[in-house]
């Protein structure tokens, strides 16, 4: 991959909301070529799309629970933990997959309105794929820190007392 590539990519990975002629100007190249590069990278797949970060916590009517569930699964003869990554990414409460180092193989994040929903997918859905050996669900309290963002950062000052020699 190209160096202006890359550095296109870092860019917009911290902010997908710049414009071409301001990645250009910060790149000290041309909109033209900027604009270029990004549709190259979008052909490539290398741009998968664009999202926006929000947080949801400051949204009082939005609220949604999120599980993070840590799944131990067959593997099929032939193509490993790919199909069965597959059939449970296909899941519209599925928000994410990983497959994992460690006691676990797969990591899942699922989004439900309560944590009965959750429960819900968890028992009939998931732990019901044939492949699936069993499930460990941890539910987010809060969340602190998302994609490089903080969330909450309070500007006030420290209220600890200093405490010197």
């Amino acid at each position: 991959m190209k160096e202006t590539e890359i550095q296109v990519l870092k860019i917009i990975e911290k902010n997908a909301n710049l414009g071409v002629a301001k990645i250009a100007k910060m790149m000290g190249r041309s909109e033209k070529e900027i604009q270029q590069v990004i549709y190259d990278l979008e052909d490539k797949k290398a741009i998968l799309g664009y999202s926006t970060l929000i947080d949801w916590a400051k949204v009082v009517e939005h609220e949604e629970v999120t599980a993070m569930v840590d799944v131990k699964v067959t593997p099929a003869r032939g193509v490993g933990f790919d199909k069965v990554a597959e059939r449970i990414y296909r899941f519209p409460e599925v928000k994410a997959v990983y497959l994992m180092s460690g006691a676990y193989d797969l990591s899942v994040t699922v989004n439900g309105k309560t944590m009965m929903d959750i429960g819900k997918f968890i028992s009939e859905k998931l732990s019901a794929l044939d492949s699936v050996l069993s499930t460990t669900t941890h539910f987010v309290l809060k969340r602190y820190k998302h994609d490089g963002f903080i969330l909450e950062d309070d500007d006030e000052d420290d209220k600890r007392i200093v405490v010197s020699p």
